[in-house]
């Protein structure tokens, strides 16, 4: 029996080489996987042209998963750093890498990014739509948006990032005013520029069906882009976004109706007493559709530091709902990331993803833990660092600060509570006194 995507796949029963990766890393039944990818809840990203990935599921009951952000730009155009990057992030564990290339060389980037990379790769294809056609924004025409969404797709993209739900309705909220920071998304304003000065609707809302032909042909997720999201605290919940998301839900089922995988993209900036409503929000207008958050970010006063304002949000996001974060690193609002930011943001995104998957009780995630512990009660250093998410950072740290006894660290020496309840309870002699 013959299947168009892996969404069509499950429907008819039929079990596909990638389910069965899948089951197998998740270690879940292949009849209960098929049965949320048949309702839409868990998606499986992956192009029939990336013949290189090792595929991985996204949505419920799913462990939660992390994206890297890369790309070259006018500013840093040198593909080699960014495909360093590309090797670095796969090394420490990215499910996900999104090309966000808007300037020079983006097919020859991207094409060496589907041939190398066993994750999955995402893009935004209006990012590369001024650069490939070398004219301005408000000149592109509707068919040479939907060549650049096609060429992407040829050339082995997973899913696609499309604001498609950013309409003419939604732009005239944003229009009204309100917003601190009107519209931050990249995509989203390149749009709303596009509708704008052509007085238009936006051509990927206006002729979806011809965006899920595409889909459909390739099996490529769509991640359906939240053009309005919050730049700030201030906008966060409000009107323009929550009308997006009702229009997401709607494009959402629209496109299960063709057999399209499809996963919706969430808030920016948020407090964190906003966060739980807002996962819940998403899954009800969604239909239960897959969750891929930025951040939150949950406070705007850390440039710097939004690695670690994005981790604190990711993880309540995630344990309320979520189901993929996109790394924050310390460079966002402020440069593109060198090598050791996207280390510090994948990190801090990856701390934040497995505490959410302990608290939302995943198989063996809190496993991991308990080794740890019993690594430390032992004392066992080497065993400490092998189990440790970035074992080079604690080793690192041990080595510039030796202690003076093995069994114990240069914070607490002979004093070390670990050390001194292991020698009483075996009934040796503590000797605290030199």
């Amino acid at each position: 029996m013959e299947y168009t995507t892996q969404m069509d796949a499950a429907r008819k029963g039929i079990v596909t080489p990638q389910m069965e990766v899948v089951a197998r890393k998740e270690n879940i039944r292949i009849e209960d996987l098929m049965e949320r990818m048949a309702k839409g809840t868990v998606i499986i990203p992956a192009n029939k042209n990336h013949t290189s990935i090792d595929p991985e599921a996204v949505g419920e009951g799913m462990r939660t998963k992390l994206n890297v952000n890369l790309g070259i730009s006018k500013d840093c155009c040198n593909i080699e750093p960014e495909l360093e990057k590309v090797r670095g992030a796969i090394e420490m564990g990215a499910e996900a890498i999104m090309d966000l290339s808007c300037f020079g060389k983006t097919q020859e980037f991207r094409r060496e990014l589907v041939k190398m990379s066993p994750a999955m790769i995402g893009t935004v294809p209006i990012y590369d739509a001024v650069g490939f056609y070398d004219k301005n924004l408000q000149d592109i025409t509707v068919d040479e948006f939907f060549d650049v969404v096609e060429t992407h797709v040829k050339d082995g993209v997973d899913f696609l990032t499309i604001h498609a739900g950013l309409n003419k309705h939604t732009a005239d909220k944003v229009k009204q005013g309100g917003r601190l920071t009107n519209i931050v998304s990249r995509g989203g304003s390149l749009l709303f520029t596009w509708m704008e000065i052509n007085n238009a609707e936006n051509p990927f809302f206006e002729h979806y069906d011809r965006l899920l032909d595409i889909c459909e042909e390739y099996d490529v997720t769509l991640s359906l882009g939240d053009g309005c999201r919050p730049g700030c605290l201030h906008d966060a919940t409000d009107a323009c976004q929550v009308e997006e998301l009702i229009t997401l839900g709607e494009l959402t089922k629209r496109a299960w109706e063709r057999n399209v995988q499809v996963m919706i993209e969430g808030p920016g900036h948020m407090a964190m007493n906003e966060i739980a409503g807002n996962m819940m929000m998403e899954k009800r207008l969604c239909h239960g559709a897959p969750f891929y958050v930025l951040g939150p970010i949950v406070t705007d006063v850390a440039p710097g530091y939004d690695h670690i304002t994005s981790a604190i949000g990711g993880a309540i996001a995630a344990q309320n709902g979520a189901d993929f974060l996109c790394y924050v690193t310390p460079a966002e609002h402020l440069r593109l990331p060198t090598l050791e930011d996207m280390k510090e943001g994948i990190i801090a995104t990856r701390i934040a993803a497995h505490a959410a998957d302990i608290a939302k009780g995943y198989p063996g995630a809190r496993d991991w833990d308990d080794k740890m512990s019993a690594a430390r009660a032992a004392l066992d250093w080497e065993g400490m660092f092998k189990l440790a998410m970035d074992p080079v950072k604690p080793r690192e740290y041990r080595e510039s600060s030796k202690p003076e006894h093995e069994d114990s660290c240069s914070m607490c020496g002979k004093m070390c509570a670990v050390r001194n309840m292991n020698r009483v309870l075996e009934g040796k002699d503590i000797q605290l006194d030199d």
